[in-house]
């Protein structure tokens, strides 16, 4: 096939519609007869982490939900483009300047892909600073947290007020740096708020620039009385402390993003928490792959900023408002208690509801667990808690990719290690933005005597595991816990994972030899229970998803993402069969639903709500006969290939029919789900609340 123009190709625009958001998308037309990797069935994987965006800002729009949940939403899409630019348009730049010519399933290059991805973001923008500046920021108003926009509105109280804590608290923490011939252009560290202010010297008439960064006090707001004002616009407006005897002629707030996606060879460093820590110190100093600005800035200081931060017109986004995710969170934090959120307490495990031990509990039957609707805090961290005070407990080993700055799993394996038990830890020391705390960690815990091991060459260890040795009337017991999500009780309150309890011999005994390949020298293994990637788990999931098309079976699956080519082939084939295949995808997709003659019987949706959907299941047939899967890995080329992934077999039917139910809800779900089309548009099917989420709360408090 001839390459296709960019024009006639896949692209994603987006429109605001009132409360809802609906994305239209101008495909590729799939004639009959096209070979599988035929680039035409396949999405592109950017824009449709952008599509991805317009759904979160969907519920920032959506004037039926709570004004706390539309302020989380608009800060969670804010922090979505803040990494999606970092990091997959940092991917792609640094293939640009690499000369990469190699192109994607979809077969677009990387020049295309850079071009399509700012015609989607543009759009973004301008809905965004919409959504704040029209919507939700008076809405702020009326639960009691005016946000004061115009300083030359103020009474004079609060401007008395405002430069009385200005010159107390922030005027001290504020350092100019002029721009000249004797002063370098500063360095502007990532994500960072500035201003660049224009001066005239008033006796000389010459021109001068200087950059004024903002201090990150108070989240980004100063409150007074009356409501609350944005630091940056205090700092503005009391410039004149900062520059005595100088005329200013301007100021004008922007922000840089930098590149995240820093490469580094493994296989040339010869040891790993060095090549980390220079790592880390190269990503402080990436280039700049984005440069928001305020709309009102001139286009010399804009060409200025331009000049030294070392990019083109296409990387400055502009905007009558630059929104920072945690300014976003913090102003709703200073409102009166009706602007709070709802509150939510996860129910305590109806297993865990007494005293009894744990470990008979597990032992007894497997226990799923569904965070945040059960309590990670009364399971998970329970479980490693009673495993660290018991006397009979020999060993722990977890391996680690993201924690909390608290982690009370960690402190528990470190007493465990001090009262003389066996602890391994494995910590994944290149989890990305996570790498510094992660050696902090791991430091600590080597002090506290944890045997701790830093990761494997090549590959990240993205697998979530806990194994526990125990002694029992003579006999030597393994508990283990396999989920989806980090041992992270932040973000366990936040997203929707499950994960599993067992003492299952043959998954101990394989979590024990997965264990082995992660700390020692054991790269052969043969599993007996669990998948793991990259060893086995691509060539199960293909046999499965074939044996389903040989029967004409039913295949169902949650994930974060779907962007594997080798598997989208599979379940085109599985489809074209006969097979009826659902797809729960929280975020990107490059495979195209409901096509004449290669997915018809292929649905795709995406969940999106009050919690981010997190968990992977996999389930292939129907019935108690289905083969039900949960684990760490998407179905992404990345995850099967390039990481340490496991996925446990559900063996309990109690467990297996309450993931179904999941599932078959998730599927149907009516008030979050979005429907992906053949063409690439999302359609919100907008039916009447409750939602899942609303739902699964609603049931496990029963």
């Amino acid at each position: 096939m001839k390459k296709a123009k960019a024009a006639d190709r896949h692209h994603v625009g987006a429109r605001a519609g009132g409360p809802h958001l609906a994305v239209a998308t101008a495909a590729r037309k799939v004639p009959a007869g096209c070979a599988p990797d035929d680039p035409r069935l396949y999405f592109n994987r950017e824009l449709s982490w952008m599509d991805y965006a317009w759904r979160l800002l969907a519920r920032a729009i959506d004037a039926r939900l709570p004004l706390p949940d539309r302020v989380r939403a608009l800060a969670e899409t804010a922090g979505f483009l803040d990494e999606f630019f970092s990091k997959r348009v940092g991917g792609l730049k640094r293939q640009l300047l690499s000369s990469v010519s190699a192109t994607g399933p979809d077969a677009y290059t990387v020049r295309e892909q850079l071009s399509l991805v700012r015609q989607a973001a543009v759009p973004l923008y301008g809905a965004m600073a919409a959504t704040w500046q029209q919507d939700i920021r008076p809405s702020l108003g009326r639960v009691g947290i005016p946000v004061l926009c115009d300083y030359d509105a103020l009474s004079a109280d609060q401007a008395t007020e405002i430069r009385r804590v200005f010159e107390q608290h922030t005027l001290p923490t504020l350092t100019p740096l002029a721009v000249d011939p004797g002063h370098p252009f500063p360095f502007i560290s990532n994500l960072s708020q500035s201003l660049a202010v224009t001066l005239r010297h008033p006796k000389r008439g010459t021109r001068h620039f200087a950059r004024v960064k903002i201090p990150r006090l108070q989240g980004g707001w100063m409150r007074l009385t009356g409501g609350v004002i944005s630091l940056q616009e205090v700092v503005r407006h009391n410039l004149d402390d900062l520059f005595r005897g100088m005329d200013i002629t301007g100021a004008y707030a922007f922000r840089v993003t930098r590149n995240a996606d820093v490469r580094h060879n493994e296989e040339e460093a010869d040891d790993l928490l060095t090549m980390i820590s220079d790592h880390l110190r190269k990503r402080r100093f990436a280039p700049v792959v984005r440069l928001e600005v305020e709309r009102s800035m001139p286009k010399n200081v804009r060409r200025l900023l331009m000049r030294h931060l070392l990019i083109g017109a296409d990387d400055v986004y502009e905007g009558t408002v630059l929104l920072d995710p945690s300014d976003c969170l913090a102003v709703a934090s200073l409102g009166e208690p009706e602007c709070a959120s709802p509150g939510y307490t996860p129910a305590v495990p109806p297993a865990f509801s007494d005293s009894h031990s744990l470990f008979d509990v597990i032992r007894s039957k497997d226990i799923l667990l569904h965070h945040p609707y059960e309590s990670f805090q009364e399971s998970v961290l329970r479980f490693v808690e009673e495993a660290a005070g018991d006397a009979r407990v020999l060993a722990i080993k977890q391996t680690l990719y993201r924690t909390s700055e608290d982690s009370l799993i960690l402190a528990a394996l470190m007493r465990a290690a001090k009262a003389g038990k066996q602890v391994a830890v494995h910590v994944e020391a290149k989890a990305r933005y996570d790498e510094e705390q992660n050696l902090a960690w791991g430091q600590r815990l080597e002090d506290a005597g944890v045997s701790v091991t830093y990761g494997l060459p090549r590959l990240k260890t993205h697998a979530k595991v806990t194994l526990v040795v125990r002694r029992e009337d003579q006999l030597t017991e393994t508990f283990c816990h396999i989920g989806t999500g980090n041992y992270n009780s932040e973000s366990a309150s936040t997203h929707s994972d499950v994960g599993i309890l067992t003492a299952d011999l043959d998954i101990g005994a394989d979590i024990t030899d997965l264990f082995n390949f992660l700390t020692g020298y054991a790269p052969v293994q043969d599993f007996r229970r669990i998948l793991v990637a990259p060893a086995g788990m691509r060539r199960a999931f293909v046999d499965l998803i074939r044996r389903e098309a040989d029967s004409a079976g039913y295949i169902v699956a949650a994930m974060n993402e779907l962007d594997d080519a080798a598997i989208i082939k599979e379940l085109y084939r599985a489809a074209a069969a006969g097979a009826r295949v659902d797809l729960v995808v929280r975020g990107p997709c490059r495979l195209r639903p409901g096509l004449a003659g290669y997915s018809k019987n292929i649905r795709v949706v995406s969940i999106v709500g009050r919690f981010t959907e997190n968990l992977r299941i996999f389930s292939f047939g129907a019935g108690d006969a289905a083969k039900v899967f949960i684990g760490s890995a998407d179905w992404r080329r990345y995850h099967l290939d390039d990481r340490v992934e496991v996925a446990v077999p559900v063996q309990c039917p109690d467990v297996k029919r309450r993931l179904s139910r999941f599932l078959s809800g998730a599927v149907a779900e009516q008030h979050l789900a979005w429907e992906l089309g053949p063409g690439g548009a999302y359609r919100h099917r907008r039916g009447p609340p409750p939602g899942l989420h609303e739902r699964l709360m609603a049931e496990a408090a029963q």
